[in-house]
């Protein structure tokens, strides 16, 4: 590894981030992966994005799917995290989810969940970039799982003070 890849490494790892769930379909079974490259893109039209390696065993899934949704995971959901991140061949078997009127596994009790229709892929390096359009938002105001350093954990106590 070069000196710049463990300095980007080391900076990124710095920079916490929320946790999420990316989910879709794929011949009608649900599939999914924990994601922390997620951000919001454009207010008008309603825009975010996230990022898969072209690696993934899950990637040509996703880059064939007309939508996807994206299970923001709440603070007290890590085994989610942990479950998507696994080589565990049916997550879902694991997890309690159900099938959404746009045809998406959404996660349940997460902070929110947002359904999107897939409006751009870009290559880029080593990964896709996947820009998704916001169809529909299931929003339960509830504190956000966190990621930060490869640690998995609610909002500090004490932040807000």
């Amino acid at each position: 590894m070069t000196d710049l890849v463990a300095a980007f490494k080391l900076a990124l790892g710095n920079y916490p981030t929320g946790v999420t769930v990316v989910t879709t379909c794929h011949d009608t079974q649900p599939i999914g992966l924990t994601v922390n490259s997620f951000a919001s893109v454009s207010i008008d039209p309603l825009l975010i994005l996230w990022s898969l390696d072209k690696k993934s065993q899950l990637h040509p899934y996703f880059t064939a799917a007309p939508n996807f949704a994206v299970n923001i995971l709440a603070s007290d959901q890590e085994h989610l995290c942990t479950l998507f991140a696994s080589k565990i061949p049916d997550r879902f078997a694991q997890a309690q989810w159900s099938t959404s009127t746009l045809g998406l596994p959404i996660l349940h009790d997460t902070a929110a969940n947002l359904q999107c229709k897939t409006f751009q892929q870009i290559d880029a390096g080593d990964h896709t970039i996947f820009i998704g359009q916001v169809v529909d938002i299931t929003n339960a105001q509830k504190e956000p799982l966190l990621y930060h350093r490869r640690h998995i954990g609610p909002i500090p106590k004490g932040f807000y003070s």
